[in-house]
């Protein structure tokens, strides 16, 4: 079991090497306030000076000290080439590699000036631990850690929270499960106002963990003793309390031997408190630590093989993510060139290994810029919107110039209007295009975990890899676009009144073609009788007539169809929405026929006239629209909206169609021709595959962490049961 603490000392060793902060070794950890004895009990269970000292706070800097035992007589420890054959006793610091140091003053000198190299020389703090490992046959095998003492008031250069930053660093320190504490209390103060037992408890409730030191037991008031101190019945410690006399800063400065320091400690103990003697000391407390050690590494063992091994391959993955050494350049650009491909068009295609699920990305997102965005955009747009009646009836009016009259509707009228309203899917179909187009962009960064890897590594390549996607991406984007014009173009080219699904505009053409016949009958029989003496019974008989046959065309009228018409001219009887036949009759052709034969009478526009002047706002409303007026319109209106929705039915498929195929299915079949005639040029592959310096980094210190745990485990694997038990 004693070979357990090298062991340990040799996992530090590794890790401290490293500076890895990941394992969490077994140590023993000296906590006290400033002037405490500290130094002194680490010298004393060394037996050797070697730490500085003085008045005021002189650890400035963790010292991690390694107590290492070796016999005189063992020479398997001892190494020729680093003089160290012929010593007894030596020392070793980790910052100065295998320099070795005989002189104890030395030591003292070299922690000193190390300590000054990072706080300065005028009191100030560091976090960074000092590394130092003493081989000798006076020690026992320990770990310590000496920590800067607790600090009330900050002197020299320290800064305003000294006391802050201390606890801290102590805190960090002692946190750590597998460390024991030993917290040492002066004699000559009340032990219930110990600082070092009240940080040690904050971090170990049950005190399982804690061992205290009363230093200082020969500087207590006349009178009075430690009795009850030492037997616990003040404040109990279960790991128990030592008392020691430590050397005083006379007995250092006349230079009196450690040796004669335990001499008189032994003798002080003995007549002083002869029953507790066997039970204190310095002697007593170093061999109390390493048991204390020894057991609790056995008990850390277990954890500690399972935590190496763990590491082990977490590291290994690590390193293996960020790639092995390029032996074939040419090679491996064309393997990263294929994999990018690949996880790019995995991506569109919704098969890639890795599926991204805070967001919508790739083919997915473009399936919902098709069905959703694009689909709900063009839903949106009502057939009439933006046609008010007062458009329709301009444009009526202004189709009606080139006839001598205005007894049916214009198809022109029609065609114009309606060319307006399909214009307005333009906008939304070329913002459809451009969607995906940015979509494609962003696929780029989505790509799968392996190829991400590889463009961190490589970044000259990452960005190249981008420029050519990017660059395929912007020279389809105008044939897209060319593409999604033309589609609504073509819509526009020809107004189609023949198509299958404009029911209204057949209706409309029977209608019109009977209409018409029976209208020139009518007419003929109103000039054969204009003859007759009797012009009154005449026009009454031909009110009749008109009539009738507005009655009898009710039964071609279909109450739930969308409205067109396809004939040069419309005639006037159309169906409106609740299935109502929209009559014009003989009063609305009346009015109209007089309001054209009469050039006097003044005609309301629809259009406002050209007026230079200041605009002076109008207070008269309006006129209210004749019958006929409103049937025209509303016969426009049903016309437009009909075929409308026919068209935006074809660009709703037509337009997700055309980005497809000109878009985003000729990236997908033509990215890694492009990439690799782009990309795959021997005089670029020194360029492109230039790693990252961050990555290189990287790779260096895994692969060095990976190695300290592979031999850490070696180390480990050194131990055999019957050194547990």
């Amino acid at each position: 079991m004693e070979s357990l603490i090298p062991i340990i000392n040799k996992l530090q060793d590794v890790f401290n090497t490293i500076g890895a902060e990941s394992i969490q070794l077994p140590q023993i950890v000296v906590v006290g306030t400033q002037s405490s004895g500290k130094s002194s009990v680490l010298e004393s269970i060394v037996g050797r000076d070697f730490l500085p000292r003085g008045a005021g706070i002189v650890t400035r800097r963790p010292l991690i000290l390694q107590l290492q035992y070796v016999d005189k007589e063992d020479k398997s420890i001892r190494d020729v080439s680093e003089g160290t054959m012929n010593l007894d006793e030596w020392a070793k610091f980790l910052h100065t590699k295998n320099k070795v140091y005989s002189d104890f003053e030395d030591v003292r000198r070299e922690i000193e000036a190390e300590t000054e190299r990072i706080t300065g020389n005028n009191k100030g703090i560091s976090p960074e631990p000092i590394n130092l490992k003493i081989y000798s046959y006076r020690v026992v095998n320990l770990t310590l850690v000496d920590l800067p003492g607790i600090t009330k008031i900050p002197v020299g250069d320290q800064p305003l929270d000294i006391e802050q930053q201390t606890r801290e660093m102590i805190l960090s320190y002692i946190s750590n499960p597998n460390s024991i504490i030993l917290a040492v209390t002066p004699a000559n103060t009340d032990f219930a106002t110990s600082e070092a037992l009240k940080i040690a408890r904050e971090v170990d409730k049950d005190g399982r963990r804690t061992l205290s030191v009363v230093t200082k037991l020969d500087l207590m008031d006349a009178g009075t003793d430690a009795i009850d101190v030492l037997c616990g019945r003040i404040i109990p410690v279960k790991l128990g309390i030592i008392g020691c006399v430590c050397r005083s800063q006379q007995d250092i400065i006349n230079k009196k031997s450690i040796e004669d320091a335990l001499k008189d400690e032994a003798i002080f103990l003995q007549r002083k408190y002869p029953s507790l003697a066997n039970r204190n000391g310095t002697m007593y407390l170093a061999k109390t630590l390493n048991r204390l050690l020894m057991h609790h590494i056995r008990d850390c063992l277990p954890e500690l093989k399972t935590r190496v091994n763990m590491l082990i391959s977490q590291f290994q993955s690590v390193m293996n993510s960020y790639g092995m050494a390029i032996d074939d350049k040419g090679q491996t650009l064309l393997q990263i060139i294929t994999k990018f491909a690949s996880s790019y068009c995995s991506t569109i295609e919704g098969t890639a290994n890795n599926i991204e699920t805070a967001e919508l990305c790739g083919g997915a997102r473009i399936c919902y810029i098709f069905h959703e965005t694009f689909s709900r955009t063009l839903d949106s747009i009502h057939p009439l919107s933006g046609l008010t009646t007062i458009d329709i009836l301009t444009a009526i009016r202004n189709a009606t110039v080139r006839y001598s009259s205005a007894l049916f509707i214009p198809e022109v009228s029609f065609e114009l209007l309606v060319k307006r309203q399909i214009r307005r899917l333009e906008e939304p179909s070329l913002r459809c295009v451009e969607l995906v187009h940015e979509e494609m962009q962003r696929i780029i960064q989505h790509c799968g975990t392996e190829v991400q890897q590889e463009m961190l590594r490589f970044p000259k390549l990452h960005e190249k890899i981008v420029d050519v996607v990017t660059q395929l991406l912007r020279r389809r984007l105008p044939t897209t676009n060319d593409m999604v014009e033309n589609i609504v173009g073509i819509e526009l080219a020809y107004i189609n009144t023949k198509h299958p699904d404009f029911h209204d505009a057949q209706l409309v053409s029977s209608l019109f073609n009977k209409q018409t016949k029976q209208t020139n009958k009518e007419f003929d029989q109103q000039r054969h009788q204009q003859q007759q003496p009797k012009m009154l019974n005449n026009d009454m008989t031909f009110m009749q007539n008109m009539q009738q046959h507005n009655v009898q065309n009710q039964t071609f009228a279909k109450p739930n169809s969308a409205f067109s018409g396809s004939q040069p001219n419309l005639f006037r009887s159309f169906v409106s929405n609740k299935g109502e036949t929209l009559n014009n009759n003989v009063n609305d052709v009346e009015t109209s026929s007089q309001s054209s034969t009469n050039a006097n009478t003044p005609i309301a526009s629809p259009v406002k006239s050209v007026n230079l002047l200041p605009e002076v706002p109008s207070t008269t409303n309006v006129r209210k629209l004749t019958p006929k007026e409103e049937h025209d319109c509303q016969v426009i209106e049903r016309l437009i909206r009909s075929y409308f929705l026919i068209i935006r039915k074809n660009i709703q498929d037509s337009v997700p169609k055309s980005i497809m195929h000109f878009l985003v299915n000729y990236v997908k079949d033509n990215l890694q021709s492009e990439l690799v005639t782009h990309l795959y040029k021997q005089e670029n592959f020194d360029y492109l595959l230039k790693e990252s310096d961050q990555i290189a980094i990287r790779r260096q210190e895994a692969n060095e962490m990976l190695k300290a745990l592979q031999r850490a485990n070696i180390i480990i694997g050194e131990i055999r049961e019957t050194h547990i038990w």
